[in-house]
């Protein structure tokens, strides 16, 4: 869906519908909304006084015009309290909305921003949220194709003040990149298996790095053995599948920008290994490269905003699978810094792949880096599925920045603790680490591995429990299926990057 941004008035539009909202509590609606009222003799009115309409979140009322102005259609958004109206409002207004535009028929939309004229908010980022929840609202999975009649085709939003229009166009700007980044993660997400491959997501970061001018490397078995991967060349034993050790740079020659690097986790499939897991919930296990996913979604967005930043992905991709040739419980590994790992559990194997990873991103000098994974099970358990990701920091600033981020894209985060008392618990009489512990404090142990590989600010995100959609926790601009959670908290993050 293409998003449009047009000055005028909306009753003038030539979209077969048109949305405009609604505080609750509001009995004389104006600006646009009042304006499209009295082109309609009052209908918008009547529906208020009646109580068909109270502006509830979530309520979309419906009108027709009958020829009183072009459209055949105008829905009428609630925004709930004006007290309690946030962007998070308004995106769900904007969602609710869309959705049932596509339900009865429309294909071309015009809206006005929703929250645009309210006190504190900004302009530019209640553009993006009424652009970016209308699109993703109105994702389908792979295989749910459309009927004929079920595609909108385009989004304009309409604004009678010509000064707002530039905030506006950088709103929808990011909400139309982030959308098609989302669409694309839901989509690796949600694929089977044997579709998304390793080399499948090398093929798609290879795409991106043709149309946006970056540098692309894709490293195989015989490359990540010169530089003694050990760990992730361990975890790709078993495999059949080749594993890809993918590096995408945006900005990669301009030394003068802040270096940031995100790394993704990217299991394309995880069976345990030889520490199998029991086969309940196991074809979950295709959602095992999502962190991987989030991070090629925001440099996508990256590619197409031109972020002002020396932008570097770093994307571990293999299966882990049990055969013949598969790493085992009690094996000595040593990763590429040096540092050796006693193997307790093969199902522990994402830190694995993350710690060469991390070591790998040293080169670089970053400023931060960023990891995505979804590493734990123990970190659904603290934190529930669908609630907030688990955030690791070995510094305050950076993981501020981080949680704000999540906040306002509601991608939201929850700060655990990094300490050393974790470590003990991962002791090992034989390497200088072990790469599991005991049931307990799980995610806290997985963390403080990870911390082993690193020597510079770094983030941690565990991100296991936020990549599907928890029935309880559904909300309608992230519909039935994959989230593509992490790609806006990723951009807004990096959009707002200072030292």
């Amino acid at each position: 869906m293409k998003i449009n941004i047009v000055q005028g008035n909306i009753i003038e539009s030539g979209a077969d519908t048109i949305i405009v909202n609604l505080f609750a509590g509001v009995t004389e609606p104006d600006g646009a909304t009042g304006a499209v009222d009295q082109a309609l003799g009052g209908l918008i009115r009547e529906l208020i006084k009646s109580g068909d309409l109270r502006g509830k979140l979530g309520e979309v009322g419906s009108v027709y015009p009958r020829g009183a102005i072009a459209a055949q259609r105008v829905l009428i958004a609630g925004l709930g309290e004006k007290a309690d109206f946030d962007l998070e409002a308004a995106r769900r207004a904007s969602a609710f909305a869309m959705q049932k535009a596509r339900d009865l028929g429309a294909r071309k939309v015009a809206s006005i921003v929703h929250g645009a004229g309210v006190e504190g908010v900004d302009l530019a980022d209640a553009a993006q949220a009424t652009g970016e929840a209308a699109m993703l609202g109105l994702y389908k999975s792979p295989k749910a194709y459309p009927e004929p009649w079920d595609v909108i085709e385009e989004l304009t939003l309409v604004e009678f003040d010509q000064n707002k229009l530039p905030a506006i166009e950088a709103g929808a700007r990011v909400a139309q990149a982030n959308g098609r980044a989302v669409y694309m993660v839901r989509d690796l997400v949600l694929y089977g298996p044997n579709i998304v491959t390793p080399t499948y997501i090398a093929d798609k970061a290879r795409e991106i790095a043709h149309q946006y001018h970056m540098n692309v490397t894709v490293g195989d078995r015989a490359w990540a053995a010169e530089r003694h991967m050990g760990a992730f060349l361990a975890v790709a034993k078993g495999a059949e599948e080749p594993p890809a050790f993918i590096i995408l740079e945006h900005n990669s020659n301009r030394t003068d920008l802040d270096t940031l690097v995100l790394v993704g986790k990217g299991i394309t499939f995880d069976t345990g290994g030889i520490s199998l897991k029991p086969a309940e919930k196991l074809e979950d296990m295709k959602t095992d490269m999502a962190g991987a996913a989030a991070v090629l979604g925001a440099m996508q967005v990256a590619g197409e905003l031109d972020l002002p930043l020396r932008l570097i992905a770093i994307l571990p991709c293999t299966e882990n699978m049990p055969d013949g040739r598969a790493f085992r419980p009690a094996d000595i590994l040593t990763a590429s810094n040096g540092k050796t790992i006693e193997i307790i559990s093969t199902d522990a194997e994402g830190r694995l792949v993350l710690a060469d990873a991390l070591v790998y991103a040293s080169q670089f000098k970053p400023q931060a880096v960023v990891d995505l994974a979804t590493l734990t099970g123990a970190c659904v358990v603290a934190l529930g599925a669908g609630v907030a990701a688990g955030i690791f920091c070995n510094e305050p600033a950076l993981q501020e920045k981080l949680i704000e981020s999540g906040q306002r894209m509601q991608e939201k985060l929850w700060a655990l603790p990094l300490w050393d008392d974790y470590k003990r618990k991962i002791k090992s009489l034989v390497a200088d680490v072990a790469n599991s512990g005991t049931r307990y404090g799980g995610v806290g142990t997985s963390a403080i591995f990870l911390k082993e590989f690193v020597d510079y600010p770094w983030a941690h995100l565990d991100i296991a429990g936020m990549v599907q959609v928890d029935p309880s926790q559904e909300n309608p601009y992230t519909p039935m299926g994959a989230t593509g959670y992490g790609v806006r908290l990723l951009v807004d993050f990096l959009r707002k990057w200072k030292r």
